[in-house]
């Protein structure tokens, strides 16, 4: 499975819902704007999700089945399925808003699935799918019904995931955090100009939510939530050398080499479709900029790229490939419980943060 696309037009009543759907599936795999249009060769690798969008009801986004490199969390039980849902609104006002069909819908938008926490907990169950994640909006705008949600996930074996942006208030932060067991956060940019300008947020928040999620938040078994970051490489925007090296100097320096960065490729969106794609050789940059700092894990995303996709043993004398990916594919690994690892290097021993 590789491929997020966008949301193109809404269905209509004037030929089978099947037909519709098939049809609005291959206008978003073709003609939006924000991606390139997909290739044969990528036809076996699509991944479909639809999301049902219709007056009355309560504000629920239709539940789908992405794997969980599509979060992206490439060292939480890679491989492993995930239910994803989300509600409506955002507490962020990012203008290149890649969901913003959901995450800026008005009250009259209503979303038409409803699902009340136990419901969602045993959807997962009964297809013997592993975590649950809250995403597509920011789940902070629907704290509560995402921690009953989490809490019914657990009661039943399911792990509960938060994809956020991480804006927040202190006291929101432990009661958000303990309901999780693993997290990716949005770290956007690293000056506060930026935040402001671009998100109509600031960044001390974002960090000291960061901070929290990775030193203090607890599982209620005492272990860490697992946490890995986001950054969406926006050109001319949040991309120069000066604000990457202060971003990864700030990752080693207060959460330490281990935790997981995913670089993302920008695509056109919102209000920012005169902003051009993200150039692959910027992801590239990136990413040399960050193992250069000493983070051991750093990922390019939203681009095939096999290299930037593959989780190495940080052990200099060792650099084994461990886990192989194409995108949100993997193609071996060597590592994980699932697949007869135990967590650590087969060549050298070396454990590799993360959750296996």
């Amino acid at each position: 499975m590789t491929l997020v696309r966008g949301c193109i037009g809404s269905l209509v009543a004037h030929q089978p819902l099947g037909k519709d759907v098939i049809a609005h599936a291959v206008d978003a795999a073709t003609r939006d704007p924000r991606f390139n249009p997909v290739t044969a060769a990528e036809y076996p690798l699509l991944n479909i999700e639809v999301s049902v969008l219709g007056g009355g009801g309560s504000q629920r986004q239709l539940p789908s089945r992405p794997a969980m490199e599509k979060k992206p969390l490439n060292h939480f039980h890679p491989g492993s399925s995930v239910l994803s849902f989300g509600t409506a609104g955002c507490n962020s006002g990012c203008r290149f808003c890649q969901n913003f069909d959901i995450a800026k819908a008005r009250s009259i938008d209503k979303l038409s699935v409803g699902a009340s926490p136990e419901k969602i907990a045993q959807i997962a169950a009964s297809r013997g799918i592993d975590s649950v994640a809250f995403t597509y909006n920011d789940p902070i705008v629907f704290a509560e019904y995402a921690i009953d949600t989490a809490q019914a996930c657990r009661a039943l074996g399911i792990h509960p995931i938060a994809v956020t942006a991480g804006y927040m208030s202190a006291e929101a932060r432990p009661d958000f955090y303990a309901a999780m067991d693993a997290a990716n956060i949005d770290l956007k940019g690293f000056t506060e100009d930026f935040y402001w300008k671009v998100t109509g947020t600031h960044l001390a928040d974002v960090l000291a939510t960061i901070d929290y999620a990775v030193n203090e938040a607890r599982t209620p078994e005492g272990e860490h939530v697992w946490v890995e970051l986001t950054t969406l490489l926006i050109p001319g925007l949040n991309d120069d050398d000066a604000q990457l090296h202060a971003e990864c100097t700030w990752i080693g320096e207060h959460l330490g080499p281990d935790v997981p960065l995913h670089f993302s490729a920008f695509h056109p969106s919102y209000r920012m479709m005169d902003v051009p794609p993200t150039p692959h050789e910027t992801l590239t940059r990136t990413r040399a900029i960050a193992l250069a700092e000493g983070l051991h894990y750093v990922y390019a995303g939203n681009v095939h790229d096999r290299e930037g996709d593959t989780t190495y043993c940080p052990n200099p004398q060792c650099h084994a490939k461990l886990i192989e990916r194409d995108w949100y594919r993997i193609i071996a690994d060597r590592l994980s419980a699932s697949s007869g690892g135990n967590g650590h290097c087969p060549q050298c021993g070396t454990a590799i943060a993360g959750r296996w």
